[in-house]
């Protein structure tokens, strides 16, 4: 019986998997977990080793927080906060351009750019319709907003949640360290934006009366859920700042956010209709992520397990010449441009382990930290530099799609590249005199 090199396996497997993830034939959760099967099957896996790999911390904190944010999308409190700050900017078009992109990325700060998107640009075709304006310049900034403000957090963004679980990062150790290169990307974003389009947005007064005429108030849905989820949400923030002084995990924080989230929505039901909300309220959680989570794990193990990574990993010491400034600079680089063009999750997975098999001969962990920054700053960046860089611009050009706006790939490119340099050209800038200074 001819005998594969476990590592050709390996890598064979992740080299199809990529393909079949960027051509979108076949479901992407479905994708992963067919590999997953192969590699147990020939043996470079077995399923003792699958499930061990498995970043069940990551898993519990995208599982708590879907449940949080999905039912707290039931009280309209989103909506409510879309259409208030229309009040606030009298409904000017240029305003609510600006006003747009902040409550875009403060959102995908606190809960995900995904969940953020799918919340945001159905009221901003509302608002649109009304004023009769193009929605195109303000799905592009959402879209650019969405990614910029996820990297600010913890769990703004899934490379973030990767790697924070992967060095037991707490919330504050991402907001202290990113927040202030995501503020000056956003300031200049958000300039760049008036001054393309924002000057130019116009409507007629009997159109702003039309969308000021909406109350805010009549978009909220249930007031009792809007006290239960305000109170909720306060609780998981304060619980994620404070994890590192209470010792516990932040997956742990987020599934006892959603066990009382949904204690508080059915305590008063009856039986019957208790487990029906209950069960209505985990099919909000997107399980084809969960898996696709669950399966990449393993592969990347896969990698790992081989000692394939840890080849990598002193390639890449030689190559920057044990510089921990080199490492972080290339790693900045390549992590924006892959993920400009792949989906950054699965890079992410891989750059894990063989960063980490790097620190032992570059001074240990607190000395590589710029070069976890930098993968940080480049993965979530970079996701602003084509349609298919990221979840939330897929999902956004799908709801223009349907809107019949499209948003064609070639024409998001033009926005897209430059955006994603000179973002990642400033956070080179940020790390040189945070770090190597």
């Amino acid at each position: 019986m001819i005998q594969i090199n476990p590592q050709i396996l390996a890598v064979a497997t992740l080299i199809v998997c990529y393909v079949i993830l960027f051509s979108e034939k076949i479901n992407r959760a479905v994708t992963v977990l067919l590999g997953t099967s192969f590699l147990i099957f020939t043996g470079v896996l077995t399923q003792e080793t699958a499930i061990n790999s498995i970043d069940f911390n990551t898993l519990a904190l995208l599982i708590g927080m879907m449940v949080i944010v999905g039912i707290a999308e039931k009280s309209g409190v989103f909506q409510y906060l879309a259409i208030f700050s229309t009040k606030i900017v009298k409904a000017s078009p240029r305003g609510i351009l600006l006003m747009m992109g902040i409550i875009t990325a403060v959102l995908s700060a606190l809960l995900d750019n995904v969940t953020t998107v799918l919340l945001i640009v159905p009221v901003t075709f509302q608002i649109t319709r009304n004023l009769k304006i193009t929605p195109y310049p303000y799905l592009i900034l959402e879209i650019f907003a969405s990614n910029i403000g996820g990297t600010a957090t913890l769990i703004g963004d899934p490379p973030n949640i990767l790697i924070g679980s992967a060095l037991n990062l707490s919330f504050m150790d991402f907001v202290v360290e990113l927040l202030p290169i995501v503020m000056i990307n956003l300031i200049l974003l958000l300039f760049i934006f008036d001054l393309f389009y924002g000057r130019k947005l116009h409507a007629t007064d009997e159109n702003k009366r039309s969308l000021l005429s909406i109350e805010p108030k009549d978009m909220i849905t249930d007031k009792s859920l809007l006290l239960k989820s305000l109170f909720v949400l306060t609780t998981v923030l304060a619980g994620f700042i404070l994890a590192e002084h209470i010792h516990l995990q932040n997956g742990t924080i987020a599934l006892f956010g959603a066990s009382l989230m949904l204690w508080l929505y059915t305590f008063k039901d009856e039986h019957i209709k208790r487990d029906q909300k209950v069960e209505d309220a985990f099919s909000l959680v997107d399980w084809t992520t969960i898996f696709f989570f669950a399966g990449l794990f393993a592969i990347v193990f896969g990698l790992e397990t081989t000692g394939l990574l840890e080849i990598l990993g002193d390639k890449l010491i030689h190559i920057v010449q044990n510089s921990v400034q080199k490492a972080a600079f290339a790693v900045l680089w390549i992590s924006a441009v892959v993920s400009a063009f792949i989906d950054n999750i699965p890079f992410v997975a891989t750059m894990i382990p063989t960063l980490k098999s790097m620190e032992p001969q570059m001074g240990g962990r607190e000395a590589m930290m710029p070069v976890w920054w930098a993968l940080s700053l480049g993965a979530c960046l970079g996701g602003n530099g084509s349609l298919i860089a990221a979840s939330a611009n897929v999902i956004v050009a799908g709801f223009a799609s349907r809107e019949n706006n499209r948003i064609s790939f070639a024409k998001f490119l033009l926005w897209g590249l430059p955006v994603m340099f000179v973002s990642v050209g400033l956070a080179m800038v940020y790390l040189y005199f945070l770090h190597f200074l």
